[in-house]
């Protein structure tokens, strides 16, 4: 990322995009058009929402936690007709129950589904929730994969999945400041007949200048480079190496917390490979042991959100991570446990 910034109209970012949007496409395991936004996730998530609807089209909103929930509001900001089909925090979104609302609801124009949770650290069966969109609707399927993709596998064009929204800062290993989207055909002819309002995130143009190597306005050229260099060290690891690096990490996490008290909040069928929920022990408060550990010993955890916000702890082990680092950071979580003990 300290290399000067090039033309981005020029050859060397051709062949920069041109080499990133391939190797992009073997992760996202898709033929499909790749646009890369300079925004957040975020960015990306509205893209997909101002491309493929129209003012009361009705949308079905998968919700098992924040980002789920925040999927629908982004809908629902630009007039869709959101229905939300709310899942309790730590629970896998049924995908028996997303087709009995579709069956009810035929003119569901788009269901969307969070992949993975990571504010309940849950990775929902998205490869069964979009075989029962196919089978009980002519909805599209428009997944937020913002903290799987990279991290367990993503069968966009297998699974039929129409959208697919990541970010360059989780499991692709880079800083923050794209997001990348799949768009398969069914999006495409959707996208020609969306009459919400667009113009930095209308895909049309970036398909345009994607075909000339470039983007319609000025790309976040330092964040390429970075992903340049990562999905050079994805693919040399090789993508079933790097889902099972992500599964025994989660693996460790999960057993020594465990061993030191925690309980897992998700539940174990859906444990999400990418970040870990941990419930403290009795009388413990979660909020106190993350300021301990950032306080005391300089190491960040996350805490709940929402309704969640004071009882869990989060902890990420997705993209550059060790087993050494994970366990490191199980130590300290040890550690304030036997710090609290002593305040009190």
């Amino acid at each position: 990322m300290r290399r000067p910034m090039i033309n981005h109209r020029g050859a060397a970012f051709v062949n920069l995009q041109n080499r990133v949007v391939a190797r992009l496409q073997q992760v996202f395991d898709t033929k499909n058009d790749l646009v890369i936004l300079a925004s957040s996730g975020t960015g990306g998530l509205e893209s997909a929402i101002v491309n493929l609807l129209s003012p009361g089209d009705r949308v079905l909103a998968c919700v098992a936690g924040a980002f789920g929930e925040r999927f629908g509001q982004i809908a629902a900001a630009f007039g869709a007709q959101v229905e939300r089909l709310v899942f309790p925090s730590g629970a896998g979104i049924e995908p028996a129950r997303v087709a009995e609302k579709l069956r009810a609801a035929p003119e569901t124009r788009a269901v969307l589904v969070t992949h993975n949770e990571t504010s309940t650290g849950v990775l929902h069966p998205v490869q069964q929730i979009a075989r029962a969109v196919r089978e009980n609707s002519n909805a599209l399927v428009v997944v937020d994969a913002v903290s799987s993709l990279g991290a367990t596998p993503v069968a966009t064009d297998a699974w039929g999945l129409d959208v697919v929204i990541t970010a360059s800062q989780k499991a692709l290993m880079s800083p923050p400041g794209v997001a990348i989207v799949a768009i398969g055909e069914r999006a495409w002819r959707a996208c020609e007949t969306a009459r919400l309002p667009r113009f930095y995130l209308d895909w049309r143009d970036y398909r345009k200048w994607l075909a000339q190597g470039q983007t319609p306005a000025t790309p976040a050229v330092s964040i390429y480079f970075a992903l340049d260099a990562a999905l050079d060290l994805i693919l040399r690891e090789g993508l079933a190496a790097v889902y099972a690096r992500h599964e025994r990490l989660a693996e460790l996490t999960r057993t020594r917390a465990r061993s030191l008290g925690y309980e897992l909040f998700a539940d174990p069928r859906y444990a999400s490979p990418s970040v870990t929920a941990l419930l403290p022990p009795a009388g413990r408060e979660a909020s106190h042991l993350i300021r301990l550990a950032r306080d005391e010993m300089g190491v960040e955890f996350a805490g709940g959100q929402g309704e969640l916000k004071g009882k869990i702890i989060r902890v990420a082990h997705l993209g550059y991570v060790s087993e050494r680092e994970i366990q490191d950071a199980l130590n300290v979580l040890a550690h304030a446990l036997e710090m609290e003990s002593v305040e009190v």
